[in-house]
């Protein structure tokens, strides 16, 4: 059983800097919908409604899994959080799509920073501080798209 965590690379690694700009490109289309909700014709606004619903529904359901993976490394020692938590983004994700956009998009809001808040609680290694750096500013910003796009539903 390998308990240790990866090691960071150092900033301006080359891997650093493709991870981050990878992490920026998944919350482009947060942003995107989100301005495109105040920007259509009303006759467009709940096809992007739908977009930024299902995008957000999409990153929730990746953030869960994150868990299952996390446990599957560890192996039967893995805590059962993992194990539990990896399925609870999905879940809740699939009720807020089938919601209004007006409700689904401010309760995909609370979920994604409710996953921030697990992973922050779950992921205690020091080498990881980082990254939960990272995924603050992505979930700052993907919480704020999402209420922005249910401002205007």
């Amino acid at each position: 059983m390998n308990t240790t965590a990866p090691t960071p690379h150092p900033a301006g690694h080359p891997l650093t800097l493709t991870i981050e700009r990878l992490a920026y490109a998944g919350v482009a289309p947060f942003v995107i919908l989100a301005l495109l909700m105040w920007l259509v014709t009303p006759d467009l606004l709940p096809f992007v409604a739908l977009a930024l619903t299902g995008y957000a529904a999409i990153v929730a359901s990746f953030l869960g899994g994150i868990h299952w993976g996390i446990a599957l490394q560890q192996g039967l020692d893995a805590p059962r959080i993992h194990y539990i938590w990896g399925v609870v983004p999905s879940l809740l994700a699939w009720v807020a799509v089938v919601m209004p956009a007006y409700a689904g998009l401010p309760l995909l809001a609370l979920l994604l920073l409710v996953c921030y808040l697990v992973d922050r609680k779950t992921w205690t290694s020091p080498q990881l501080r980082p990254w939960l750096t990272l995924r603050f500013r992505l979930t700052a910003i993907a919480t704020l798209s999402c209420l922005l796009g249910a401002s205007n539903t």
